[in-house]
This record gives C-alpha cells, sequence and structure tokens, in this order.
C-alpha cells in the first residue's frame, strides 16, 4: 500500500480544508467549551452557519494526558445526523510535537486508509470524522487474534510514503528532547530536589552507546505512528475493522522502534513491565507483520534478526519517553505525575540495558 505524490499533477490528498483561527480553552469545564465549539463549526461549515445551537450535541470522548477529544454531532435541519471527533491539543505540546509535520501526514495515511479523515482544522486542534468503534485496552493488544491484525496493520502503515525528509527523527528528537529537559526548574522545591538527582551525565553517555549500537543494525526505515498504545488503535468488532489512530508522533524512524516501542505498550498505564509480550508472543507479531499472508513460511533467521532489532529499539523507547516526561513535567497544565513517569521509565531502561544490549552483540558478533 503506497501513495506517491505525483510531480506533474497536484495531489487531491493535499487540497484545501476548512481553517479557523478560534481557539478553545482546554481547561474550561465542558459546559463553557460548548457554545465556543459550536461557534468554531458554525465558522468552519458554511452550511451550518444558521443552524441553532440546540442542534449541536457535544460530549467528551477521551481525556488523555496529552489531548481532549470531543465528539461533536450535529442534527442538521433535514433529519441527517452526522457525528465529528474534535481534538484539542494539550497546552505546550508544540514543545515536543511538530504540529506541521503531523498534519501533512495525517492527509497521507488517511488516503492511506489509515485513521479518521482531516476535515478542518482551528487554532489549537482539528476536527475529524468520527470512527464508530471501541479503544482497545492494554491486554487486548496481547490477544493473537488482535496482535496478528495489528502487525499486518502496522507492515501497510509502514508501507505508506508521506512526503519530506526521510531521515529517521529518533536520534534527532532525543537529542531535542535532552536538551530541553536537561535544563529545567522547578517552582515546587520537592520537584526541583528530585530533579536535581537525576544524573544527565549518564543519560547522555547511554543515548551515544545505543546510538552506535543500532546504527551497527542497519535498520529499514520506515513512516512509523511512534506512539501505538492501545489507546491509538480501535477495533469495530461487527465489522472486524482495526483502526491507528492520532499520528502526531508520527514520523520517518526505525522500523524496530515502533514495533519495540508498541511491545513496551503491553504494561498498560500502571507500567507492568513483566506483562512485555514473551518471545513466542514477539514472534507471532513478526510473523504477521513480515509475511502477512502466509506468517508460517517466514524463516528463523528473518524471526530472529527482527527480534534483536525490536528489543534493542526497546530500550530507545524508554530513552524517547523518559526524557519527554520531564519535559511535560514542566510544562503541562494536566494533573500527572510526568516526573514519577521518567523515573519508572528510565529505571525500566537500566534493568533491561544489559540483556538487550548483550543480545544485540552476540547477533551482531554472528552475522
Amino acid at each position: 500500500m503506497e501513495v506517491r505524490p505525483s510531480e506533474d499533477h497536484p495531489n487531491p490528498i493535499i487540497s484545501s480544508i476548512p481553517s479557523s483561527s478560534i481557539s478553545i480553552d482546554t481547561s474550561l469545564p465542558l459546559s463553557d467549551i460548548e457554545p465556543r465549539v459550536i461557534e468554531l463549526f458554525k465558522d468552519l461549515f458554511e452550511k451550518w452557519s444558521n443552524l441553532d445551537a440546540s442542534r449541536f450535541s457535544i460530549e467528551t470522548v477521551s481525556g488523555g494526558i496529552t489531548n481532549l477529544l470531543l465528539k461533536v454531532t450535529v442534527m442538521e435541519v433535514s433529519g441527517g445526523v452526522i457525528s465529528f471527533t474534535v481534538r484539542l491539543y494539550g497546552p505546550n505540546t508544540d514543545y515536543v510535537i511538530n504540529r506541521e509535520r503531523e498534519l501533512l501526514a495525517i492527509r497521507y495515511l488517511s488516503h492511506a486508509g489509515f485513521g479518521a479523515k482531516l476535515l478542518a482544522t482551528f487554532a489549537n486542534g482539528m476536527v475529524q470524522s468520527f470512527i464508530n468503534a471501541r479503544t482497545l485496552t492494554p491486554p487486548d493488544m496481547r490477544n493473537l487474534k488482535l496482535a496478528a491484525e495489528i502487525a499486518k496493520q502496522l507492515r501497510k502503515f509502514h508501507q505508506v510514503d508521506v512526503p519530506g525528509s526521510k531521515e529517521p527523527q529518533l536520534w534527532v528528537d532525543i537529542a531535542k528532547f535532552f536538551e530541553k529537559a536537561s535544563s529545567l526548574r522547578f517552582d515546587d522545591r520537592q520537584k526541583q530536589m528530585k530533579y536535581e538527582t537525576i544524573l544527565f551525565k549518564e543519560i547522555n553517555r547511554e543515548i551515544h552507546q545505543l546510538k552506535e549500537l543500532t546504527d551497527r543494525l542497519d535498520a529499514p526505515v520506515v513512516f512509523s505512528h511512534n506512539d501505538l498504545l492501545s489507546g491509538n488503535i480501535m477495533v469495530n468488532e461487527e465489522q472486524g475493522k482495526l483502526y491507528f489512530i492520532d499520528f502526531e508522533y508520527g514520523s520517518y524512524n526505525y522500523r524496530g522502534f515502533d514495533i519495540g516501542n508498541h511491545f513496551n505498550e503491553y504494561a498498560g498505564y500502571d507500567c507492568d513491565y513483566n506483562l512485555y509480550p514473551s518471545k513466542n508472543e514477539q514472534y507471532h507479531f513478526f510473523r504477521n507483520y513480515l509475511q502477512p499472508n502466509e506468517p508460517d513460511k517466514v524463516i528463523d533467521s528473518d524471526l530472529e534478526a527482527l527480534y534483536v532489532e525490536t528489543n534493542t529499539f526497546m530500550l530507545a523507547s524508554h530513552l524517547y519517553w523518559a526524557l519527554w516526561a520531564l519535559i511535560q513535567a514542566k510544562m503541562s497544565p494536566i494533573s500527572f505525575d510526568y516526573l514519577g513517569y521518567f523515573f519508572l521509565r528510565y529505571d525500566q531502561y537500566k534493568k533491561q540495558r544489559d540483556s538487550a544490549l548483550s543480545l544485540a552483540e552476540s547477533f551482531l558478533l554472528r552475522s
């Protein structure tokens, strides 16, 4: 599944969509957000500019640790009922998310059949089509049938050609995160004292050592989701459809990072890394990723190579989100223990580091 823009003809994928300068304060209660959302829809969609406010229904879909999602239903005078998803960006998330890159990627991924269709943008968010499906839970991801489908869909996702730089962004982003994360100061004395226990020189050494090792693996570079946790996967069991959503961290990246990061998310919101998939579970995933139509025909050497690649880049996933959490601890107004999350991820990195590095070194010696 590839989407390649023609150089000779304008691509319909990048046709213009409505936009508005309206901004919506995510800290307000829903009762105060509702009239602002109605105003936004009337500004974006001319056909509803005179529609009575009573014909708009707004409810919260999700309140994650980054964004606020709303379901907006419009009841037209003709009797038609249309639902939309409104995504409101979390405050200060531009420190860690490239919104321009995200908006470009959404158009191409949507055209390739992934996620919701981008319908409009506004000052601090976007309007997308509504997906009638349920969000997965962490235990769902280890269901063999669902794991196989996720693997097959991820292979297709990795084949989408998104215009722009094809350079992998992992170490570029980690370097940016490290620079910001290592120069913070907290007003809260307890937070500052905890922050000062972090050994940034040690982390910097770990980053460079891991980069040198992963470079030797020569992992394929693909357009990656980079945040494939259970909350970003939806399923409609009746229709047998699986959806990947929320591409705000999407970029060209190493294949092993995208898969290893997904496996780390088996730990769930409680970060129970005892739930990290076993080798057998990983091989089941790899077979369906490497040969979706004939998973049983994947040769052992290909399974081993992807196993090593994934479980080396799994370490990079811990470093990435640990540093991300430090920046959020300073910038985000959301009530979440980001500082504690840093220590969870970095401690897990240190716990898995030696065995993962040894596995990679041993594999490279034999290759």
